[in-house]
């Protein structure tokens, strides 16, 4: 119990200092991904006992296959910032973190097929860590983070779409949100 508590406090430490610009601003992306982050941090201490329980068993084996596609959505999605994103580090929206600051709006790659492979990480992760341990309490946490996530997404597409103009909302007709083909 000592070591979950650890790292819940550090984790909520880290996601405030990531979100330090945004903790007040309910009108930016950034408050509710802090949420999300919460939400996940919450979900993943909560689930820890339960990590590498019965390995092969059904909701394991389902865990891990969300696991690891959240972790190919964060590599694949960063490549493709890093490749042709633009990244000016001196962009003055002060919400944004690190990679979210590009100046190029990218839209081949993983990003033909779905406008935000970062939280679609974040989403099939919650899920993920929900499939190890199926309770009420992680239920209701892979819900909050998936709500929380939406209302990112959504904010943040009036952010693209105010800084990338016209070629943000004809990007957003020919993709989806989360899931190629789905959502």
């Amino acid at each position: 119990m000592g070591l979950q508590l650890g790292i819940l406090m550090v984790g909520t430490v880290v996601i405030l200092w990531v979100s330090r610009f945004n903790i007040l601003q309910i009108r930016q992306h950034g408050f509710y991904r802090m949420l999300a982050w919460e939400a996940i941090l919450i979900a993943f201490v909560n689930n820890m006992p339960y990590w590498f329980v019965e390995p092969f068993s059904f909701s394991q084996l389902i865990a891990w296959s969300l696991l690891i596609l959240s972790l190919v959505l964060i590599l694949i999605g960063v490549r493709a910032f890093r490749q042709e994103g633009a990244i000016d580090p001196q962009r003055p929206d002060q919400g944004l973190v690190g990679i979210e600051k590009t100046t190029q709006l990218v839209t081949s790659g993983i990003f033909g097929l779905i406008r935000h492979p970062f939280y679609a990480s974040l989403l099939f992760l919650s899920w993920g860590i929900l499939f190890k341990n199926i309770t009420l309490i992680s239920i209701l946490l892979a819900l909050l983070a998936s709500i929380f996530l939406f209302i990112t997404a959504r904010i943040e597409e009036g952010e693209n779409a105010e800084y990338f103009g016209e070629p943000y909302r004809e990007y957003m007709k020919t993709t989806k949100m989360f899931i190629p083909f789905v959502i």
